[in-house]
């Protein structure tokens, strides 16, 4: 487990978190700090968030942390205004875990807690894997922030895909997302 007190900037950037009234997000498109350095932080493909090889297992601190998250160039970081550490993540940061359907509109709830409403500014993105064939969905939640949507999301969501021109379509907000082709 994490102490926010410990050295290396968490308690910097536990603090900025905590900044962000209700569950509102920090500016971090604002900060421009110098590059602080490297923190062993991983967050895994599972979306288990690591802290040197262990699980964070403080769930709000783990919330508290994905608010000051953002991705350059050169990686994912941990922003705050005065530091910028950079983190290491297998896949994406987010994992989409619910998918809600009302009024036209497909809302994904995160393992953060962020809720996203599909549509032009939050689009779903359907990748396949060459070798294998298999889907690889994901969901737009901020800034160049994705969330892996579920297998079991992504199940919801071809159950309630329409077949459109040999493709399998799901439409929010307006807009409509292919989920892959019909082979």
């Amino acid at each position: 487990m994490i102490n926010p007190a410990t050295p290396l900037g968490l308690s910097g950037v536990a603090e900025a978190a905590r900044q962000a009234p209700g569950r509102g997000l920090p500016p971090v498109h604002l900060w421009h700090p110098e590059h602080c350095g490297d923190i062993d932080i991983l967050i895994r493909a599972d979306g288990v968030w690591m802290h040197e090889g262990s699980p964070i297992g403080r769930a709000e601190l783990v919330r508290l942390f994905s608010t000051v998250l953002r991705k350059d160039p050169d990686g994912y970081h941990l922003v705050t205004p005065a530091e910028k550490l950079k983190i290491r993540v297998e896949d994406l940061p987010f994992r989409a875990v619910t998918v809600q359907a009302a009024d036209g509109v497909l809302s994904f709830t995160t393992d953060m807690g962020d809720v996203v409403e599909a549509g032009a500014e939050h689009p779903i993105v359907v990748e396949t894997d060459a070798a294998t064939g298999e889907p690889a969905p994901r969901v737009h939640v901020r800034a160049d922030l994705w969330a892996r949507i579920a297998r079991a999301v992504f199940y919801e969501l071809v159950e309630r895909a329409e077949a459109v021109d040999g493709q399998l379509l799901v439409r929010s907000s307006g807009e409509a997302f292919s989920l892959g082709g019909l082979e």
